[in-house]
């Protein structure tokens, strides 16, 4: 029979063996996931999206951290895949409730998707971690505005400001609630604090240049979209709004070509089919401009300018009874009595006959 002493000894001496494999097991295997973690990291930064997906899977299977799961999701996000980026940010979470980053990612997704509410619950939550990070103030705002509440957004994008003003950004953003709300004066100081920090913010010129369009500065909007397109020449939207600019006024050669643009960046905008259709209109093509009208229409059902203008040309036609409706149409949109080519019309026939 063994000594007990031996027994409890042998057992003693078993335990401390397997513990210390085990020990040297987890360190090979923590050291690993660092490892392939690392590599990762670099694939990511080289834009090497399924390499560092690769690595950060091999990671997560030597040891499932939270910043595993988060780095797979910031991979995941930039290769275009958001239902896997919202599922790792999710564990991330899970596995460190206080992770503000992986916070501020799933927000930044979920705005993407147009879940509004969900986002601003977590840049939310962001905030509530640390009071002082911008970029959830920032990210906040943004889709506050976004979600249609301009008010509140200012609130956030000056919190920002209040804690970075120097944060060009953050006053481009509130230029753009301020101009959502009329308030043309402090969207255009906004803007010129934005540029005086960073001249280039392509938004920045381009909001301004929203404002001073609407004011009448039809000279100074000109010259901020014409810096708008120089910084982001695919920017199609900057290329609508300056075709509009250049039909207030009347070149409407000009307007065409901006339009043009516009349409072959981005065949989706609504508004540069309408504003198209105008200069249609003012080259006395109604084919071309009831066929502009018909597609802004198909886009956004509820452009009551674009049924006004419609109208306008098929009166032109003589379609008196479709013209009639196009016009109740408008109104019943809350668009203007008489449609904004009217005008145009009148002077161009105008210059016509002058000439």
């Amino acid at each position: 029979m063994l000594n007990p002493r031996i027994l409890r000894g042998l057992i003693f001496l078993l335990w401390f063996v397997t513990a210390a494999a085990i020990a040297q097991a987890q360190t090979s295997r923590a050291s690993s996931a660092a490892s392939y973690l690392e590599r990762g990291n670099q694939w990511l930064a080289k834009g090497e999206w399924d390499r560092a997906i690769a690595d950060y899977d091999l990671a997560i299977a030597f040891d499932a951290s939270a910043v595993a799961y988060y780095n797979r999701g910031v991979a995941r996000h930039r290769k275009g895949d958001p239902t896997g980026a919202l599922g790792d940010f999710n564990r991330a979470i899970e596995l460190y409730p206080r992770y503000a980053d992986a916070y501020l990612n799933r927000g930044a997704v979920l705005c993407g998707q147009r879940q509004y509410d969900a986002a601003i619950s977590d840049f939310s939550k962001v905030i509530d971690i640390n009071p002082r990070d911008a970029r959830a103030w920032n990210n906040r705002g943004q889709t506050l505005f976004g979600r249609g509440d301009p008010v509140a957004a200012i609130a956030d994008f000056s919190q920002v400001i209040k804690l970075d003003s120097r944060n060009a950004a953050a006053w481009t953003n509130r230029c753009g609630a301020h101009f959502r709300l009329g308030e043309l004066d402090a969207a255009i100081t906004d803007c010129d604090r934005a540029l005086k920090l960073d001249a280039r913010i392509a938004e920045a010129w381009g909001n301004r240049g929203l404002a001073r369009q609407v004011k009448g500065d039809l000279d100074g909007a000109l010259a901020d979209f014409d810096r708008a397109v120089a910084l982001a020449p695919q920017r199609a939207e900057f290329y609508s709004i300056r075709g509009r600019v250049w039909l207030d006024k009347r070149e409407i050669e000009r307007a065409m070509s901006d339009l043009n643009r516009a349409l072959a960046l981005n065949s989706n905008l609504a508004e540069a089919w309408s504003d198209r259709g105008v200069a249609w209109l003012a080259l006395q093509d109604l084919t071309q401009a009831i066929s502009d009208f018909d597609q802004a229409l198909k886009l956004n059902p509820r452009l009551a300018e674009a049924y006004g203008n419609r109208g306008l040309a098929r009166q032109m036609q003589g379609g008196l009874a479709e013209a009639e409706a196009d016009f109740t149409r408008c109104l019943n949109l809350g668009g203007a009595p008489k449609p904004k080519a009217e005008a145009l019309l009148h002077e161009m026939k105008g210059r016509r006959a002058a000439k």
